[in-house]
């Protein structure tokens, strides 16, 4: 998880160009452990910005050199926030997904956005209008 972490961050920085700081970490769900002396391959793309925040997407597979096989071990959404040279959140820049894949990925931040601001306490179930869509 701490790779993860780092991954992320690398990621997000790049598209802000600006120092970062986890802010959450969703559910994180292990498919196949990565066992001593595999190889670790993580993938960390931002997959949609807010306004002073991004989310990323983490892919991580593990490899078992030696039997020559790669496995999907597990995969995650974090969130971070971009700051300012006095550690206080800056803006963003917006992100275009092209793929049908980074459409996906970008279509659903805004519900799982929602869902992380409410547990949180940041937001009341009411305001969450992107969730309420999906129910009405």
């Amino acid at each position: 998880m701490y790779w993860m972490d780092i991954a992320a961050a690398l990621a997000a920085m790049k598209h802000c160009g600006a120092p970062v700081v986890t802010a959450s970490v969703d559910n994180i769900s292990f498919e196949n452990p990565i066992r001593l002396g595999n190889v670790v391959h993580i993938q960390a793309k931002v997959s949609r910005a807010f306004n002073t925040s991004m989310e990323v997407h983490l892919n991580v597979w593990g490899e078992d050199a030696l039997k020559q096989y790669r496995y999907k071990s597990n995969e995650a959404y974090f969130t971070f926030v971009a700051l300012d040279s006095n550690g206080k959140p800056i803006k963003v820049e917006s992100l275009i997904a092209e793929t049908e894949d980074e459409k996906k990925l970008f279509d659903g931040a805004l519900r799982r956005r929602q869902i992380r601001l409410i547990l949180g306490g940041k937001m009341k179930p009411d305001d969450a209008t992107e969730l309420k869509a999906l129910f009405s």
